[in-house]
């Protein structure tokens, strides 16, 4: 109404609002209303973005390939774009130029001139067997130009689907390589049938070295087996050598352990002798009588009454009569009341 509209705009949409000539506003993303008679909308698509491309190019055997792909690359720069291309877009918000197209078709003409000077230097064969070389031609021509620097884009990533020979060259190559495909079978077959034979003669020689392995196997277990049993004799010689000086050592201690008995008993002996001579000196001079009447002090009546019929006794040829009643000898013989 009166000129008065409203546009608005996506995320991935750069957006520059001129006003009689000069910049009002810009950003990513934006909506406003503007008035249209003395406004110029300028919309750059800032995402990344596909190109497809085709083009032909001569090998160094004078053979045109065909190189088939496709460009992924998003504008870094859009305002340096709006200055070189017009991307101003209309009411309805499409593109009132065709300058948008010229960026594809821009970077497809650098892409081909990448390629030119590095097909020019193979051979069609060479050049249907490089295509990866070719992606990455592309993508360092496309990095390295100076126009694709002017313009504010950045290329992504290239990928290259197909490099394909003329028709009447891909059936040749096709009829040869067909061909070399058959001798390549067939030399493979003969190759397999040899490799067949090597292998039947590896395997017998292997099962040869297999039962030498396993006799000199069997013969190294039965040396080991001889070896572990004269190991295990020496070992038990050893041991009943180590029982035999074992016994011999106790026996050894047992004749010390006994002939120092016998010694201590020896010397427990003359010791007691010693002892008994030493207490029985002092009486050697005395008589019997004397030595009772010390040992029993002379206190038991009975004692006495032994010594007098003793001495009695000694003196019986001068005794003519002699007389002892009963309570005498009853009083002798009763055994004495113990004391208190």
């Amino acid at each position: 109404m009166f000129g008065f509209r409203y546009i608005k705009f996506n995320s991935m949409t750069h957006v520059i609002h001129f006003k009689k000539g000069r910049v009002k506003k810009q950003g990513k993303g934006l909506s406003f209303y503007y008035y249209a008679p003395d406004s110029s909308i300028v919309a750059i698509p800032v995402g990344s973005k596909d190109v497809q491309f085709i083009f032909n190019n001569a090998t160094v055997d004078f053979q045109l390939v065909s190189i088939q792909g496709q460009i992924t690359y998003r504008i870094e720069d859009p305002v340096r774009v709006s200055e070189l291309l017009d991307f101003t877009v209309g009411y309805s918000g499409a593109y009132v130029g065709d300058d948008p197209g010229k960026l594809d078709a821009r970077l497809v003409n650098e892409a081909q001139t990448a390629t030119s000077s590095f097909i020019q230097g193979l051979t069609l064969k060479d050049v249907l067997r490089k295509a990866k070389e070719i992606e990455d031609e592309i993508t360092k021509g496309l990095t390295s130009s100076h126009a694709v620097k002017l313009l504010g884009v950045a290329p992504i990533r290239v990928n290259v689907i197909a490099v394909k020979p003329t028709p009447e060259m891909g059936k040749a190559l096709e009829t040869t390589t067909r061909e070399e495909l058959q001798k390549e079978a067939d030399l493979a077959i003969y190759r397999r049938r040899q490799f067949a034979v090597e292998q039947e003669k590896t395997i017998k020689e292997s099962e040869l070295n297999i039962e030498i392995a396993v006799e000199q196997k069997k013969k190294q277990i039965a040396e080991k087996r001889m070896e572990t049993e004269v190991l295990e004799e020496e070992n038990r010689k050893h041991l009943r050598e180590i029982k035999i000086d074992a016994d011999i050592a106790i026996e050894e201690q047992k004749k010390r352990l006994i002939e120092m008995q016998a010694e201590n008993n020896r010397r427990e002996a003359d010791a007691h002798g010693y002892a008994v001579k030493a207490s029985i000196e002092p009486y050697k001079g005395l008589d019997w009588k004397t030595i009772l009447a010390l040992v029993q002090g002379g206190s038991d009546p009975k004692n006495n009454l032994a010594i007098a019929f003793r001495e009695l006794a000694e003196k019986a040829e001068k005794i003519t009569n002699l007389t002892i009643t009963p309570d005498l000898l009853a009083s002798i013989t009763a055994p004495q009341a113990k004391t208190k």
